[in-house]
């Protein structure tokens, strides 16, 4: 029999969806699973986003510029321009969502071997799109009880070498919820020029920010304009996981055009994708307020909920919609599963993400989980309740 590939056997399965075969085991059961397991918004997606599929006329969908349909790119300058960012239409590259565009970035700056560094914990994707390009990822531990504050400088340092060709950032950081702040994000300037990498950050959480604090990209930072490359999405910003639609941001213009060649590959990102994304542009403002005061109070249940738990521990997020827990458990992944197979509370229970899955180093994140606050403020309350009873019977609680 013909053998899979290597690089095959080292992908890893998503610590976010494995655990769907025993949440629909559950429900064939009749037991109700509230799902804080993925970020997929409930909100509903703009009106004007779903009107432009609606009345799209064209008699033939044809393949778009493989960068993107130009009137889309030229639109999104204006959405930039309004969050104090500039760039023009040849500086962006639509891909097919963010996932893809991580994917150019890599393949465009990295060779096979080469090494990038990120914070831990990072988006659990990481890891596979890094395995796809054939690069290795070099973890830097954060905390929890810093609130997973950016690693010291010296952690950095420590993990440089000959191989290392970048820094990514995710920024509000999935899982953790964290901001980086303008004077972190400086620290890291300092890195990058110092041993001229690239600054790869993932900016799709922007506008999700909490308490008067304010998203700095580092499109912004002074000096390393051809070291950085922007990652965007608009899954999160206008509730549009399934349009698949991202971007891919530079101004050095050999990334882009390496970047485009990928492009080219795969020929063109989805149509109806960049015609509701398009739209999604002129959404109206009240629909971000409502947004942000309903993730507000959502935030706010989850965390007051987790920290009156015995023995639970969570910062408090800054931006996104995610919480990393500390919980008095034995092993994310088997309660997690647990969860699911043994446990209810009047036939409800939860579906959490084991934080393991998130991590790079072996064994870390054995007794955290994330928790995507993405369900309406009365589900999350009584998933909450759910998770305390839980833990007051889970055979592994230490």
């Amino acid at each position: 029999m013909p053998k899979i590939s290597n690089k095959g056997k080292l992908m890893p399965e998503s610590p976010i969806r494995k655990l769907v075969p025993f949440a629909d085991a559950a429900k064939e059961r009749g037991i109700k699973v509230y799902h804080l397991n993925i970020g997929q918004p409930d909100i509903e997606t703009p009106k004007c986003a779903m009107d432009a599929i609606r009345n799209f006329h064209q008699e033939v969908v044809e393949y778009t510029h493989s960068a993107g349909i130009l009137s889309y790119r030229k639109k999104l300058c204006n959405y930039y321009k309004s969050v104090n960012i500039n760039v023009n239409p040849e500086e962006i590259i639509v891909g097919t969502g963010a996932s893809e565009a991580i994917l150019f970035a890599m393949q465009s700056c990295m060779d096979e071997g080469d090494e990038i560094i990120i914070p831990e914990p990072f988006y659990a994707n990481y890891n596979g799109f890094a395995i796809n390009s054939g690069i290795k990822v070099v973890p830097i531990s954060s905390s929890i009880d810093n609130g997973f504050a950016l690693p010291p400088i010296n952690e950095f340092e420590k993990a440089i070498t000959s191989k290392t060709k970048a820094i990514l950032l995710c920024n509000p950081n999935n899982p953790t919820g964290y901001l980086y702040s303008k004077a972190e994000l400086e620290i890291v300037k300092d890195i990058v020029l110092k041993h001229d990498l690239f600054l790869i950050s993932d900016e799709v959480y922007r506008e999700f920010v909490y308490d008067g604090n304010e998203h700095f990209s580092v499109m912004n930072l002074r000096g390393i304009e051809q070291n950085v490359i922007l990652i965007d999405s608009v899954s999160k910003r206008y509730s549009a996981c399934g349009f698949r639609i991202g971007m891919l941001i530079s101004k050095n213009k050999e990334v882009m055009s390496t970047a485009l060649k990928f492009a080219q590959a795969r020929l063109s990102p989805p149509t109806f994708g960049q015609v509701a994304a398009e739209a999604a542009i002129d959404t109206p403002a009240e629909y971000f307020v409502k947004v942000m005061e309903e993730y507000h109070k959502r935030r706010n249940i989850v965390f007051d909920k987790i920290n009156k738990i015995d023995g639970a521990f969570c910062p408090k997020p800054k931006g996104a919609f995610y919480v990393v827990a500390r919980l008095p458990i034995d092993d994310s992944d088997k309660f997690c599963r647990w969860l699911l197979e043994d446990f209810n509370l009047n036939g409800e229970t939860v579906m959490l993400a084991p934080a393991t899955g998130f991590y790079a180093t072996p064994n870390s994140g054995k007794n955290e989980v994330r928790i995507s606050y993405v369900l309406k403020v009365c589900d999350l309350e009584k998933s909450m309740d759910v998770l305390e009873q839980a833990l007051k019977v889970y055979p592994g609680r230490i």
